[in-house]
């Protein structure tokens, strides 16, 4: 229980949860206690709109971003006070400022939050229409309520500079063990392959934001202060991390066949499965330590794991003989080598966490890091592109905003004690996707009721308003704290929070709320039919374009592997570029599939091929990048003819896919042979095993290097080939039902 509470409050949420409580309850004591509370209120306001724009990023980004947000809520507010007294001036304003205020989101990450900020600004706005200076005083105050916030967060930042990332990567320690994990169960005989690579999938969608997350501090902060060793050492961790998911990825052996092959030595196989999770359960661990600030101990040898497995592979070869044994051999040294990559990866992670960092970890990865960013655009043509009924974007800023008047017309006409409140529901509840907008309502309602009843269950036995001011200091840091991770826990959290408000200043407090429940229940319901009747953005009319992407980023991945491999050298930023986009983007594929599976059935069209798509996209991947893994960890021979026609044959497979979800004719093609590439290989075996029988002198480990790369990268070639026909093929039965 203690170990919950620390691993709570230790959190980055529980963190931001801290710094929107400290720069909301100061002010309201501090003129409490001079006699304005109204004031410090209002200031306590200002922070709280503020808040939402505090995202991860380097110290400059995050000045930037929350001044903006600052400003702009208080223009906001400022504006909706001046035109309010003016119907028919008021009006055409108000739709237009929530609508492009809507639109911000067209930006990213960081202006959805703002249009959210801004939003929120509006709806409560109405709460306390001013008039004269009383309306440029109460912006003002909102305006420092902003600047107070951006203090607080910058103590916070510059007390800990590095928690945030430090945790973050903790995460993504936690989350690659995890999808290690995953790789061992499918060493288990009988394992539920299907369930497994599903698992694998929805982890996918995690360790991006995450890996997005890192990148949009350490490298930011590698660019304008790349000398400082924390930073330098967390860059280390992150890079190593993103290898390991690769090799952990790359691993993509045909395990039903290695079962059959290995049937009367599952020792070998056990020893493997034992490797891969020690290796997985050495990161968890690791991951403990860093987060607790302890010395690293390994539970696990993973040097004597990979001795083991050698011995197991050298007890089948004595077993059956070099010649009988040669095919498994090499399937199992292939098995080594994968492992033993893994565990020097495994190893700078844990020597940069013990302080004995080598500058060579980074092998000049640190170089155009930059280029891994994600850019962002504010210009005025990205916004103009997407006022088209073509962008999800405008059609949810054309719903929210119609559903944001309606809210305030039925406000306005029926005798409900405080329009805002629908509005605010209305704006904090609906989203682009339908499926989370109904979640959000449920979970908003819910949370309102229960909320409601604990408060008042609290209230009828306490009448202390000390007491009841930490609770509600305590309601609404737990109310912060669950907003990312559990939105009905945050609504529940949130409505004490606000019944506690109104139980220390209303003696009616019980009216009051009753409204409150009444206008959550409207706000909830126009939101929800809203997202059913106008132009809904049913996630099937989407899936092609997340298919057509994660199709190319895969592609480009192969296309950057081959030129790799005809070229040598070392690895481009071009080739790691390409491979960071075919992760991402098979993860947005994913998540836009959960979306779908939240939809009503009627509109989970073609759902089976869809999930088959995003299987047969993560099982290419996972096959170019054992192909890629291997290039840049062996010495290879020069790229055989072959091998780039069939990587052609693969891209041109591809091609034709996105050729048919852009509605296009695909291209004609040759088929190509694979057995021409299966009989190399048997003529390579064949001529070892007479040399064998002759006795001729030959460089054995050269030998064994030539025979293991003909044998993979025929393997995969093959399975790149089936794989990128399956997808032409899948693609077309989806777009035909």
């Amino acid at each position: 229980m203690i170990d919950q509470i620390q691993k709570f409050t230790e959190s980055t949420n529980f963190t931001n949860a801290l710094k929107i409580t400290i720069a909301a309850v100061i002010p309201v004591l501090l003129f409490t206690f001079l006699g304005d509370f109204q004031m410090g209120f209002t200031i306590a306001l200002g922070a709280f709109f503020t808040y939402p724009g505090d995202i991860p990023s380097s110290p400059k980004h995050k000045i930037n971003g929350i001044l903006f947000t600052a400003v702009l809520v208080s223009v906001a507010n400022l504006l909706i006070n001046i035109v309010y007294p003016y119907p028919y001036f008021f009006y055409p304003v108000f739709v237009t400022a929530v609508f492009f205020l809507a639109m911000l989101s067209v930006y990213g990450q960081r202006t959805t939050l703002v249009s959210f900020s801004a939003l929120l600004a509006v709806s409560l706005a109405f709460a306390h229409i001013n008039t004269g200076w009383a309306m440029i005083q109460h912006s003002l105050l909102i305006l420092i309520g902003g600047l107070f916030y951006l203090l607080v967060s910058l103590i916070f930042h510059y007390i800990r500079p590095y928690r945030y990332v430090e945790l973050q990567t903790v995460s993504c320690i936690q989350l690659t063990a995890k999808y290690l994990k995953l790789r061992g169960d499918l060493w288990s005989s009988g394992a539920d392959k299907k369930a497994i690579i599903e698992k694998q999938l929805h982890l996918q969608v995690e360790i991006n934001a995450i890996h997005q997350n890192i990148r949009e501090v350490l490298i930011s902060n590698h660019k304008n202060s790349g000398s400082s060793n924390q930073n330098r050492k967390l860059l280390i961790v992150f890079v190593s991390l993103v290898e390991i998911l690769e090799l952990a990825l790359s691993t993509s052996f045909d395990h039903n066949k290695l079962h059959l092959k290995f049937n009367e030595y599952p020792n070998v196989l056990a020893t493997y499965q034992k490797l891969a999770y020690n290796l997985a359960s050495n990161l968890k661990q690791l991951s403990k330590s860093v987060k607790n600030k302890q010395k690293f101990t390994p539970k696990h040898n993973l040097i004597k794991n990979l001795n083991d497995l050698e011995l197991a592979i050298v007890a089948y070869e004595n077993h059956l003989g070099k010649i009988a044994a040669s095919e498994g051999v090499f399937m199992l040294t292939t098995m080594l080598q994968y492992a033993e990559k893994q565990v020097e990866k495994i190893k700078i992670v844990e020597r940069a966490f013990s302080l004995a960092i080598l500058s060579q970890d980074l092998k000049g990865k640190d170089k155009d890091l930059e280029k891994f960013l994600t850019p962002q655009h504010y210009l005025w043509s990205t916004l103009m592109e997407n006022l088209s009924f073509s962008s999800t974007l405008f059609r949810h800023s054309l719903r929210l905003t119609i559903t944001i008047l309606i809210g305030f017309i039925i406000g306005k006409i029926l005798p409900f004690q405080n329009v805002y409140w629908i509005l605010l529901t209305i704006s904090v509840i609906m989203r682009p996707g339908y499926g989370l907008t109904k979640e959000r309502s449920f979970n908003r309602i819910f949370g309102t009721i229960l909320g409601g009843l604990i408060a008042f269950g609290i209230l009828y036995f306490i009448h202390n308003n000390i007491i009841i001011s930490i609770f509600t200091i305590l309601s609404m840091l737990l109310g912060f704290s669950f907003t990312q991770t559990n939105y009905k826990i945050s609504a529940t959290f949130v409505t004490m929070y606000i019944v506690f408000i109104y139980g220390i200043l209303t003696p009616n407090v019980g009216t009051v709320i009753q409204y409150r429940i009444l206008d959550t229940l409207v706000g909830a319901i126009l939101a929800f039919l809203s997202n059913h009747f106008l132009w809904p953005s049913w996630e099937f009319l989407n899936i092609p374009v997340y298919l057509k992407k994660s199709i190319k980023a895969n592609q480009n991945y192969l296309k950057e592997i081959s030129i790799f491999y005809n070229k040598k050298g070392t690895v481009s930023t071009s080739y790691r570029l390409a491979r960071k986009n075919a992760f991402i983007e098979i993860g947005n594929l994913m998540a836009s599939f959960q979306r779908m599976a939240q939809e009503p059935k009627s509109k989970q069209k073609q759902l089976p091929q869809v999930y088959k798509l995003a299987v047969l996209n993560h099982t290419l991947l996972s096959s170019s990048a054992s192909l890629g893994t291997y290039i840049q960890s062996h010495k290879t021979t020069r790229a055989s003819e072959a091998f780039n026609v069939v990587v052609d044959t693969v891209i041109k497979n591809l091609d034709n896919a996105i050729a048919l979800l852009e509605e296009n004719t695909i291209y004609p093609q040759e088929n190509i042979t694979k057995t021409d590439l299966a009989l190399r290989f048997t003529e390579l075996k064949n001529i070892r095993e007479r040399e064998l029988k002759e006795g001729n002198p030959i460089d054995e480990e050269a030998f064994l290097l030539k025979m293991q790369e003909a044998q993979l990268i025929i393997e995969q070639l093959i399975w790149l080939t089936n794989l990128s026909e399956n997808i032409v093929k899948t693609t077309k039965t989806l777009l035909d039902s």
